[in-house]
Order: structure tokens, then sequence, then C-alpha cells
């Protein structure tokens, strides 16, 4: 009892001022249970919130990696190259439509010519007829003149006339197909290779997360340990209250078996005195390094909740830098190239209808050069009926002698006009040839593999897309979490940790009380333990919880004989406070 002797004189033991500090300190263990469980709740539901995250977080790496994310992204980048290929073969299309023009226009003049050479034999045709019926006796055969010219004036006319309405119909859907063209170039300029262009850009940066998310879940591995840690620490830290708890109650049983016996009126005062410094002077000592524990472990509790609400900052930081903040300012590279994947889709829709348009002009105008050919041979049997008829005319005209002198003037007019006929036919043909072959070049490519792909490639844009929406999906649910309970989580711990701010009051309390407790039970230089203060330690010592508690016990009056018992009792009943 050395330790507690003072050298102050004795005074009686107050035990109402005792009453009152056991009342007492029912308030602030009612505050630090009330604290301490609402802070618990909030370490549970930020534990769960962080736990949330960083699952979610954990498993996107091998989302990003997934065989379907892979699969898509090579569509994609063959879709990208495609486009290309196919942008390039537009212009090549483009060159041959621009000579189509060219030569179809060129053909007017030589077919211009033939209407004229046509038109002139009509009139070379009636005045032969004329001259004829001047010249030529009832005797003489000279049908050449009368008959003939006429009937291949008028066959020359007719066939002409379906050759010049075949023509200006090829003019018309020739010149169909460049506004058509001019149209689609001024729609789709440059778009298959703006769009190429944007999926490489899209794909490599989507490469590029893919990247930076395998380095990062190291990262977010290890801060993912590291708050486990902080949140065991914390629950720990947490314990501070139940077991401060705990230990007020120990010292207020304590304080209320003193006064019951102080009350008992059964003791000398020297017996009272005497139990109130030993039971007193215990209660004083437990109250103080209650205290003391108290307010070292409220320190630790808010640094181990304000450590987590900084890694749960950094976790969800580093998670937004890696993957975006989930909206469409900070998207991420999957968000943006969905976003390039759709808009691809409707480019390659709407440069599918206009090559649907390219097409049936392309047909048209590979139909009309067609039939436009096949009077080809009609056209050059009018020639060579020309240049038989001319024959003929020149030898009746020999036969006439000098009474044959105008019509051999016919003659030699149809002689030219033969010629002109064979020149002008020459060039339309030559022109009208080429025109068959650029039509074709024109038409293979409005009908063959570059129309065709065009819409394979939306088909497989699209087909893509659906297969970036699974990982998309996940990575939206993973950015909508994140906002959700980052900021929650973070908020929720540091309200928390602040919450301990309140407890120094607590602690100031707590040692208010302690010298409340001083004052009411005067200490004894000679006080000495009766049976019944013995008797009253030992039941005391036996609802001890903590180990400190025992120390503190042991270090007044030494260790108890009976102590394995009692010790395998008081172990239970930690357990019990602690998982309880």
């Amino acid at each position: 009892m050395s330790a507690l002797a003072q050298s102050l004189p004795a005074k009686a033991a107050d035990a109402t001022a005792l009453r009152a500090v056991g009342v007492a300190l029912a308030a602030p263990r009612e505050q630090i249970e009330s604290t301490f469980v609402t802070v618990g709740a909030r370490l549970t539901e930020g534990a769960a919130m962080l736990n949330r995250v960083t699952k979610v977080f954990e498993a996107l790496p091998a989302q990003l990696q997934s065989p379907e994310l892979v699969e898509a992204s090579t569509r994609l980048a063959d879709v990208g190259k495609q486009a290309q290929t196919i942008s390039a073969l537009f212009a090549t299309e483009q060159a041959d439509l621009t000579r189509l023009v060219e030569v179809v226009r060129a053909a007017d003049h030589p077919i211009s010519e033939l209407r004229r050479t046509v038109k002139m034999m009509g009139i070379v045709a009636i005045n032969a007829r004329v001259v004829a019926a001047s010249v030529v006796g009832d005797g003489d055969d000279f049908d050449v003149f009368t008959t003939d010219i006429a009937k291949l004036s008028e066959s020359a006319s007719s066939t002409i006339q379906q050759f010049t309405a075949a023509y200006r119909q090829l003019t018309d859907e020739v010149g169909q197909a460049a506004r058509q063209r001019s149209q689609f170039e001024n729609a789709h300029a440059d778009t298959l290779s703006t769009l190429a262009a944007g999926m490489d850009t899209a794909l490599a940066e989507l490469a590029r997360q893919r990247a930076i998310s395998v380095d990062g879940s190291a990262e977010t591995g290890r801060v993912s340990r590291q708050i486990v840690t902080r949140i065991a620490s914390a629950v720990m830290a947490l314990q501070v209250g139940d077991a401060t708890r705990q230990r007020i109650e120990h010292i207020e049983s304590g304080i209320a078996a003193l006064v019951d016996l102080l009350d008992g009126g059964e003791l000398p005062e020297t017996d009272r005195q005497a139990a109130a410094s030993i039971v007193g002077g215990l209660q004083v000592a437990q109250l103080s390094a209650a205290t003391a524990a108290f307010e070292g472990d409220v320190v630790e509790a808010g640094d181990a909740l304000r450590d987590l609400a900084a890694d749960a900052r950094a976790i969800t930081d580093q998670s937004q830098a890696i993957y975006g903040q989930g909206d469409e300012a900070g998207a991420s590279s999957l968000a943006a190239l969905s976003k390039a994947v759709r808009h691809a889709a409707v480019v390659l829709r709407d440069c599918e209808a206009e090559r649907s348009k390219l097409e049936l002009v392309a047909g048209a105008v590979l139909g009309t050069v067609g039939v436009l050919l096949s009077h080809v041979e009609a056209v050059q049997e009018i020639e060579a009926n020309m240049r038989l008829v001319s024959l003929n005319a020149a030898v009746k005209c020999a036969q006439l002698g000098p009474r044959g002198a105008a019509l051999n003037v016919i003659a030699r007019q149809l002689r030219e006009l033969t010629g002109e006929t064979v020149s002008a036919a020459e060039a339309s043909m030559a022109g009208l040839h080429e025109a068959a072959g650029l039509a074709k070049s024109f038409g293979a490519a409005a009908n063959g593999d570059a129309a065709g792909r065009v819409g394979q490639l939306e088909q497989e844009a699209t087909a893509a897309l659906v297969l970036l929406q699974g990982v998309d999906a996940a990575l939206a649910e993973a950015l909508a979490t994140l906002n959700r309970d980052g900021p929650n989580v973070i908020a929720l711990l540091g309200t928390a940790a602040e919450t301990f701010v309140s407890q120094a009051a607590i602690s100031e309390t707590m040692r208010d009380l302690e010298m409340q407790l001083v004052a009411a039970c005067p200490l004894m230089a000679s006080a000495t333990q009766t049976e019944s203060i013995s008797d009253m330690l030992a039941a005391h010592r036996a609802r001890y919880t903590m180990d400190a508690e025992r120390k503190i016990h042991e270090k007044l009056f030494g260790a108890d004989t009976t102590a394995p018992a009692v010790e395998a009792a008081t172990e239970s009943e930690d357990l019990d406070a602690l998982f309880f």
C-alpha cells in the first residue's frame, strides 16, 4: 500500500461523493459506447463500399484483356484498313467516271456529223430523182438514182435517229452518274479515310489503356491489400471503445461495492477509512490508466480512419486516371472507341446507300452503251451501201456519156458523203468503244467488291460494337460504382475520423471524475486489508476482462495465488467481450 500512501491527514470516506462519481461515470461510458458504435457502423459501411470498388477494378484488367475485346479490336483494325482501301478504289472509280463523261461528250461531234451527212443524203436523193427524170429515157434503167439513193437515205435516216436517241440517253445517264457521284463526293469526301484514321486513333488509345490497366492492376492490388490492412488496424483501434466501456463498468462496480460496504454501518471507522483508501485507490488507478489508454487509442483510431480515407481517395483517383470519369467529359478509351464504331456504322450505312444509287446509274450506263454498240452494224451497213450505190451511180453516169454530166455531179456528191460518213462513223465508234470499256469498269466498281465490302464493313463494325458492349457495360458499371461509392466512402471515413475530435471532452470528463474520486477516497498510510476488504478485492479482480486491469491490480496488491482458476474464467470473458 506504500504506493497509495500520501502525507495527508486522514479524512472520513464520503459515500455520497463516491456514489455521485459512480453515477457520473455512466455518462462518459454511454457517450463512448454511442460514439464507437456509430464509428464502427461507418467503418463497416465504408469497408463494404471499398470492397465493392476494389473488387470491380481488380477485375477490369482481365476484362480488358478478354478474347472478346481482342477479337473486337482485331475486327475494327481490319475495318479501318479496308475502309482505307475502299477509299482508294473510290478515287480510281472517280477517275474512270470523269473520263467516261469526257469520252461521251467527245462523241457528240462525230455523231452530229453523221446526222448532217444523212440529212445531206436526203437532199441528194431528191436531186437525183429530179435530174434522172429529166435525163433518162423510158428505156433506161437508172433505179440507182430514182430509187436506190432514196431507200438508202430513208434507211440511213432511221438508223441514225435510233443511234442518236440511244446516244442522248447515254449522255443523260452519264450526266446523272456524274451528278450522283458529285453528291456522293460532297457528302463523303474523305469520309472513309477519316473514319479509318479515327478508328486507328481509338484503337491505339484502347491499346494504351489496356497496357496502363495491366500496369495499374499491380498498384490497385497493392492499395487493395493495404486497405485490408488499414481496415484491420481501424477495427483493432476501435476496440478501445469497448475496452474503455468495460473498464469504466468495472470501476463503477468497484465504486458501487465500496459504497455498499461503507453504507452498511457494520465497520468501525478505521476499517471504513481503510476500505475507502484501498478499494477507492484501486479505482483511481484503474480510472487513470483507462483514461490514459483511451486518449492514446483514440488518436490511433483517428489516424487509422484518416489513412483509410486517404487510401480510398488514392484508389479512386488511380481508377479514374486509368479508366476515365465515367461521363462524357472524361470518357474512357473504350467508351470513345464505342462511340467511334457507332459513328463508323452510320457513315458506312450512308456510304452504302449512296453506293446503291451509283449502282443503278452505272447499270443504266452500261446497258445503254450496250444498246448503242448494237447499232454499230447498222451504221457500218449504211457505209457499205453508200459505197455500193456510189459505185453504181458512177457506172450509170459513164454509160450516159455527156448526158450524164448532171448525174455525175450527184454521184460525186454521194461519194463525198460516203467518205464523210466513214470518217464520222469511225470517230464515233472509237469513242463509244472506249466508253464501253469505261462503263464496264465503272459498273464493275459500283457492283463489285468495293460496293459489297462497304456493306460488309458496316456489318463487321456493328458486330464488333456488340462485342465491345459487354466490356463497355462492365466498365460503365465500375465507373458508376466508383462515382457513386468513391466520394461517399471518402466522406464517410473522413467524418468517422473527425468524430474522434470530440473524444477530448470525454477524456477531460474522465480526468475530472478521477480527481473527484481521489477527493472522495482519502488515502491512509496505515490502511490495512481486513477480511472483508480482501474478499471485495478478490471479487473485483474476478470481474477483470483485460490484462491491463490485472497488471494494475497486481502492481498494487501483488499476484493472486488463486489466479489460474480466475484467469481461465476471465480469459473466456475477454473473448466474449471481444467478439460479442
